[in-house]
């Protein structure tokens, strides 16, 4: 399908376990140059996320929280549940789910087995925007507002 959520998430997926700590997720996603780590509880049988850290959850959770990150669990800065979205759902639905529920990450799901298949974060959608906009059309709409907001002042 043309225009899907599959077309530009990113299928990277990392994980780490909801045993350690927010120190070690940093760093893994320092490393890794990643902006998010699915969180996952190896003590269950299924690998599925129970939750997802993403740089807001280290900033305003531990760094403007004042709190030491080494004694910081996972399971206490992670968002949960994760929004999702199907890997076939458009970008426009993504982008409209991910201002609904005011995140910056989706987790991309397949349609039939629900497992994450990639994930979605802000600079897929600039990416993407960037690829496809037509900056002439956009200059034009905004030389034709500002000349009829110049219109209405005189």
């Amino acid at each position: 399908m043309r225009n899907a959520v599959s077309e530009i998430m990113s299928t990277n997926l990392e994980k780490m376990d909801i045993a350690e700590n927010a120190q070690a997720v940093a760093k893994k996603m320092n490393d890794k140059g990643i902006s998010s780590i699915l969180v996952v509880d190896k003590n269950k049988s299924s690998e599925e996320p129970v939750g997802i850290v993403t740089e807001r959850d280290l900033v305003n959770r531990v760094c403007a929280a004042g709190t030491n990150a080494r004694e910081t669990g996972i399971k206490d800065i992670m968002s949960s549940p994760i929004a999702t979205v199907e890997s076939q759902a458009t970008i426009e639905t993504a982008a409209d789910l991910m201002l609904s529920n005011n995140t910056r990450h989706l987790l991309v799901v397949d349609e039939q087995t629900r497992m994450p298949v990639g994930i979605i974060a802000p600079s897929d959608l600039n990416k993407y925007l960037r690829a496809n906009i037509d900056m002439d059309e956009v200059n034009a709409r905004i030389l034709r507002a500002i000349k009829a907001e110049e219109m209405s002042e005189s």
